[in-house]
């Protein structure tokens, strides 16, 4: 009976598992010289048997018969008295082999098989877990909201495999309950106290490169090709294409009729703006269309210390940073560059009245001054163009601070 429920134990777990009899086979009769090694120091005397087909299983005991006051070990040798019990003309020296079941066994024989069997087949199933998402790196897969964290979601694909989306690789607008479905990237596997640990990611650029790829399907088939991405994920992102065939504009193929592919794209990243730019061996163009919406009057590029200086109108200034600063900062990921804003003089009569935040040195630091120039406020009025609010939120000064400079400027002009 013990060799019965063994048996159907394994064919059980077998089909819940779903994995191969070859595998099955191997770690059956792993499991089995285990315990034969724990018991006689050795399994080189057995041999186990595994019928598939009857979904039994066999365990044979081979040793040399021996007088039977010369018997030294029981699992390397058998008196000859009860070798002739098994067949009569046996005769010393001759090697038998016997037949062993489980119901010989004690209880905590089996109880030490069951338990490796089933360590062993959850082992596997571990590996096998490994290897399939290590091999899934850098693509999306969909997952089921399980488990809800203040640090991370708990997803469940459709075998039930475990997958982690931590916050920070959240969107900033994602939310969840629970049983939505999630679409992420696979971004890291690894093992964790025998267990795998997948993480997931929605805010990597290969994620929005994926989606690229599932939208749009000239990007798909390789004619069109992404050069470089870079994202503020919930904000905004640049994408960087380029095709090698003339007849196919890449913006315009990216983009759709109407937006109608990129809709899709910019609802799955919780409404990030996307910017397409088409790629170009022109440097300068380049930067120019990475400080899209913005026109550039000249630009003026060091290589030594990887800093672009762009020039442009008084009205495109705020269209070159962008909310938030995120516009002129993705233009500097995109192109590698450190990118500064500078206000060109307008000669239509207003400016004559402006002053130099320069010329404030005395009332106002060095370091604040250097501030304001970095978002592109470079005189007195060009900072008193853009509300508090904005002002505080371009810039890494305190409110304090910048009410005490607004408070010095307005002051210039009454």
């Amino acid at each position: 009976m013990k060799d019965l429920n063994l048996i159907e134990f394994f064919s059980d777990f077998k089909e819940a598992k779903n994995i191969n009899r070859e595998k099955l086979r191997d770690i059956l009769e792993k499991v089995i010289r285990s315990l034969f090694v724990k018991k006689y120091g050795s399994d080189e005397t057995i041999d186990v048997v595994i019928n598939d087909e009857r979904g039994d299983l066999e365990i044979w005991r081979n040793r040399e018969i021996v007088k039977d006051e010369d018997i030294e070990d029981d699992n390397l040798q058998i008196a000859y008295s009860e070798a002739i019990k098994i067949e009569s003309d046996f005769e010393i020296g001759e090697e038998v082999s016997d037949q062993l079941y489980l119901s010989q066994f004690t209880r905590r024989d089996i109880s030490h098989i069951k338990q490796n069997l089933k360590n062993s087949i959850q082992d596997l199933e571990k590996h096998k877990q490994f290897e399939l998402y290590e091999k899934r790196i850098g693509q999306v897969v969909r997952g089921e909201v399980y488990q809800i964290w203040k640090n991370e979601v708990l997803l469940r694909d459709d075998e039930g495999n475990e997958l982690i989306l931590p916050k920070q690789e959240q969107i900033p607008a994602d939310f969840y309950r629970k049983g939505d479905s999630i679409k992420a990237i696979v971004k890291l596997v690894e093992m964790k106290r025998n267990n795998p640990y997948i993480m997931l990611s929605r805010t990597d650029p290969t994620f929005l490169h994926r989606l690229f790829e599932e939208e749009i399907p000239e990007v798909e088939d390789g004619l069109i090709t992404i050069k470089k991405i870079v994202r503020i994920p919930g904000e905004r992102a640049k994408v960087s294409v380029e095709s090698y065939d003339e007849r196919i504009d890449p913006v315009g193929a990216c983009v759709g009729m109407k937006g109608t592919r990129i809709h899709g794209i910019v609802r799955e990243l919780k409404n990030e703006n996307i910017d397409v730019i088409n790629y170009t061996e022109n440097f300068q163009l380049y930067v120019s269309r990475a400080l899209n919406p913005a026109k550039i009057n000249s630009i003026n590029v060091d290589e030594e210390t990887k800093k672009i200086d762009v020039y442009l109108d008084s009205d495109q200034v705020s269209l070159a940073i962008g909310k938030g600063g995120f516009n002129i900062k993705l233009a500097g990921y995109l192109t590698g560059y450190e990118i500064d804003v500078y206000r060109e003089s307008d000669d239509s009569g207003d400016s004559n009245d402006d002053v130099l935040l320069s010329e404030f040195s005395d009332v106002i630091d060095s370091w604040v001054i250097e501030e304001f120039r970095k978002i592109g406020c470079d005189t007195a009025k060009s900072v008193l163009d853009i509300s508090f609010e904005e002002l505080v939120k371009r810039t890494d000064l305190e409110e304090e601070t910048v009410s005490k400079v607004l408070e010095i400027l307005k002051s210039e002009f009454e």
